[in-house]
């Protein structure tokens, strides 16, 4: 599996390599944005690593750029900005998923085969879903609601597919945590109540019945009554 790798440390380069050693993984390695954008119109990668604070263009505009023409291939920052403010930053620019540095190799191994796992899973040939006047294609991301077109970004989506695939079914924040984000984030964050925000303000705030409630002390639940 090919991996590119924007980093300009060569000690976290180094650490990455030797620890995924006998993974299967083959590295590409960038050490500035623009110089990891041109890799990527050049090569298929299996999935993406982003350092943000790297020369050149920064790793979250490296992202959006890499979004504008390739929205499937898994993307994962890997940043030593920890804050909240840092991460949804990081999700907004349509990352899959988000790593603080320090970081744990294993952790590391396990959301790289999470990210790769699900870019890669066969979709059915029937990809439509909905719940009252809301609707959801799989294959070209559209999602309308009363025919009115509504523009989500990536982490916006998967969690609205996660909501829809379990509707009428409470869902704990930590499940959704686990299959929106693809691993454990640290619960100290408010990372799924501001993307539960998020969509509210996209799919709900101007149309009816509200499809999106909070089940106090237990989580969220989509449901049309």
């Amino acid at each position: 599996m090919k991996v590119l790798l924007l980093e300009d440390e060569p000690k976290v380069v180094s650490l990455i390599k030797r620890g995924l050693d006998g993974e299967g993984y083959e590295f590409s390695v960038a050490m500035d944005g623009y110089t990891a954008l041109k890799m990527v119109g050049l090569n298929h990668y299996d999935i993406i690593i982003l350092d943000i604070m790297v020369p050149g263009l920064n790793g979250l505009e490296v992202c959006k750029q890499i979004r504008e023409s390739d929205r499937t291939t898994p993307i994962l920052i890997l940043s030593a900005l920890g804050s909240t403010e840092n991460i949804v930053e990081g999700f907004n620019s349509i990352a899959d998923d988000y790593m603080v540095k320090p970081f744990n190799l294993a952790e590391l191994r396990v959301r790289m085969q999470s990210l790769i796992r699900r870019s890669n899973r066969n979709v059915s040939e029937q990809n439509i879903m909905t719940i009252a006047d809301l609707k959801v294609d799989l294959d070209t991301l559209e999602v309308t609601r009363n025919n009115k077109l509504i523009s989500l970004t990536g982490t916006e989506f998967r969690l609205l597919e996660y909501l829809l695939k379990n509707k009428r079914k409470v869902l704990p924040r930590l499940d959704i945590l686990e299959n929106v984000w693809g691993a454990d984030l640290d619960m100290g964050t408010n990372v799924v109540d501001v993307y539960i925000n998020y969509l509210r303000k996209k799919i709900d705030k101007d149309f009816s019945p509200k499809l999106i409630h909070t089940v106090v002390g237990m989580g969220y639940v989509m449901r049309a009554q």
